[in-house]
């Protein structure tokens, strides 16, 4: 038990460190928000450190029912970092204009749902699968609507709430099919089921467990609450939206399709392969009409996640690498993104949402355009910047596992989507001034912003190698 409670040490950091914060809160009230923000970034780099021993390279924890592997402590890395960034953006935005004060109850919810991801992404078995990915979406549903006052927010909560319920019964429904037909939960079990041959009941279950996945990743046909949410809720907790939950949906959908469903790959690619598709074309031409610049990047994150989707489909070595890499990259641009949006103030300092008021911005904040042409043009897949670097990975992986005709969609299907993007970058640079932003950014989102900018710039091709090696031995935990 010693050896399984080190194994997953970053949970037990986060979910200590979250009692232990939410107490201070309770305490505390109002005042203690500045102390209890900063203590759960301290709590997140706590769980990070916790990964260096066994929680990545251990194992099998709790007779399989918790996986503690490089692929898990990859992800996990990824979804620590988004976290902290959400936190740390927080105080500024709910100070100016927002209508609510932040209440500690902020950091300590995504110190909760960052302890439900790295269930999800470690899962060895359907029901701890289900119980971080609930924990995670406990928490998402009173961030969405944490500004009581407005009514967008109050909507974005609702609706995620009413869908993510219907998709957490169609999930459920699936495992209790896979269940049913295979008479276990364990992963490595699961495999030896569908590895002994065809069975209607675990071809259904399948079919619905990636339905109830693909609603967390938001992926087409499950993409309906998105869009919504992305506006209605505080722009940091849509900064973390669009990050860390996407890293722990897509790698338990990795995660399941490999070593649960192996055996059943050419059963699941062809869901995998639909759903990439009609994301990446759904998403880019649904993206064109958007005057709202988080709605825009709703449609980009719909967009994205189709491009993820290609290198699983390969379902190889290589492929769940590129995914790796491709999510690496999406996180920067995404987060950099909405840093940007963050900046987007009035006169009066309320939040301006809307993509014409960006127009003369390259002249009122020279420094804040180029950054968002940046992570425009990466986004975009444009060379040489890093986001063209995540795009040929998968279609790479697509190529080597045989599969030329996605490869070859996949890529026309980026055309389209290119045009929104440089829409963004056409207004910052060409269209006639307007009414400039008030305020400027603080020294630390001054510093992310760079950070992220360098990152996905020609500078981030010095961090390839090091990435390249990570992501090979991160996916290779898997086979």
């Amino acid at each position: 038990m010693n050896a399984s409670l080190l194994m997953s040490l970053p949970e037990l950091v986060l979910s200590v460190g979250a009692i232990a914060l939410m107490l201070v809160s309770a305490w505390g009230g109002q005042a203690s928000t500045r102390l209890v923000s900063w203590a759960s970034v301290a709590v997140l780099i706590g769980a990070g450190i916790a990964l260096m021993g066994p929680a990545s390279s251990g194992g099998s924890a709790f007779g399989g029912l918790y996986r503690a592997d490089a692929f898990a402590a990859f992800a996990k890395v990824l979804i620590y970092g988004a976290s902290a960034v959400a936190i740390i953006l927080a105080p500024r935005f709910f100070a100016i204009g927002s209508g609510d004060d932040l209440r500690p109850e902020y950091p300590v919810l995504i110190l909760l749902s960052a302890a439900g991801m790295g269930m999800m992404v470690s899962a060895g078995d359907l029901l701890t699968l289900y119980v971080g990915l609930e924990l995670q979406s406990l928490a998402a549903y009173v961030l969405a609507s944490f500004m009581r006052r407005d009514v967008r927010s109050a909507e974005a909560g609702l609706k995620y709430f009413v869908l993510g319920a219907l998709a957490s019964g169609i999930l459920l429904y699936g495992i209790s099919l896979v269940y049913g037909f295979s008479g276990t939960t364990l992963f490595s079990s699961i495999a030896t089921a569908y590895g002994a041959g065809q069975s209607l009941g675990l071809t259904f279950g399948l079919v619905f467990v990636f339905a109830g996945l693909a609603f967390k990743m938001s992926a087409v046909p499950f993409h309906m609450w998105t869009p919504d949410v992305y506006e209605g809720a505080p722009t940091p907790v849509t900064a973390f939206f669009a990050s860390a939950p996407k890293v722990a949906a897509i790698g338990l959908a990795v995660r399941v399709a490999v070593e649960a469903m192996g055996p059943a790959t050419d059963q699941w690619r062809q869901i995998v392969i639909f759903a990439a598709l009609a994301s990446i074309i759904f998403g880019a031409v649904a993206a064109i009409g958007q005057t709202n610049v988080k709605r825009l990047l709703a449609y980009s994150s719909i967009n994205n996640v189709g491009f993820v989707l290609i290198g699983l489909a390969a379902g190889t070595q290589e492929g769940v690498a590129a995914v790796l890499f491709y999510l690496t990259v999406y996180i920067v641009m995404t987060l950099g993104s909405f840093i940007v949006v963050l900046q987007m103030k009035d006169s009066e300092g309320q939040p301006v949402e809307t993509i014409a008021s960006l127009a003369g911005l390259s002249r009122s904040r020279p420094a804040l355009a180029l950054a968002m042409a940046t992570f425009m043009f990466s986004l975009a897949g444009i060379p040489p910047l890093l986001g063209f670097n995540a795009k040929l990975a998968v279609f790479n992986a697509a190529v080597h596992g045989g599969l030329y005709p996605l490869a070859v969609a996949g890529f026309v299907a980026s055309v389209i989507g290119a045009y929104y993007y440089l829409r963004v970058v056409k207004v910052m640079y060409f269209d006639a001034p307007g009414e400039a932003y008030s305020g400027r950014a603080t020294p630390v989102e001054s510093l992310l912003v760079t950070l992220a900018a360098l990152f996905v710039s020609p500078v981030g091709w010095l961090t390839l190698g090091a990435l390249g090696v990570w992501t090979n031995t991160a996916a290779k935990a898997l086979f």
